[in-house]
C-alpha cells in the first residue's frame, strides 16, 4: 500500500490523520517540521505528503518549495492541509509547488478522498 508522509507539529493532527488513513491500509511515516519532513522524504520517498504550513523552524510552504525544487523528490505530490485559509495562502502553497490546499478542520472522508485521488494520478 501507498506510503504516506504527514507533517504536523501537533500531536494530535498527526495521530488523527495517521489513525484514519492506516484504518484504510496506507501506511504512514510523520514529521514534526518542514526540515525534518525534507530529511525523511529524501530517505523514504513517500508516496505522497500531507502538510501542514504553520510550524517551528521551516514552515510549510519553505519545505514544500525546498521539495519540489529538489531532483529527487520533486515528483512527490505534497497537499497542503492548514488552518491558514485565505486565498492568498492557498496561491502562494500553490506556488510553492503544492498540487492541493486543503482548509483545517479536514474531515476523515475528505482526507481519504484526496489521498485516494492523489494517488492514483
Amino acid at each position: 500500500m501507498a506510503l504516506i508522509l504527514i507533517v504536523d507539529d501537533s500531536p494530535t493532527e498527526v495521530h488523527a490523520m495517521k489513525t484514519t488513513l492506516e484504518k484504510h491500509g496506507y501506511e504512514i511515516a510523520s514529521a514534526h517540521d518542514g526540515m525534518e519532513a525534507y530529511e525523511i522524504a529524501r530517505k523514504i520517498h513517500p508516496d505522497m505528503i500531507f502538510m501542514d504550513v504553520v510550524m517551528p523552524g521551516m514552515n510549510g510552504f519553505q519545505a514544500t518549495r525546498k521539495l519540489s525544487s529538489d531532483p529527487t523528490t520533486k515528483s512527490i505530490p505534497i497537499v497542503m492541509v492548514t488552518s491558514k485559509d485565505q486565498e492568498s495562502d492557498r496561491v502562494w502553497g500553490m506556488r510553492q509547488g503544492a498540487i492541493d490546499y486543503l482548509v483545517k478542520p479536514v474531515s476523515a472522508q475528505r482526507l481519504l478522498d484526496k489521498a485516494k485521488a492523489t494517488l492514483a494520478e
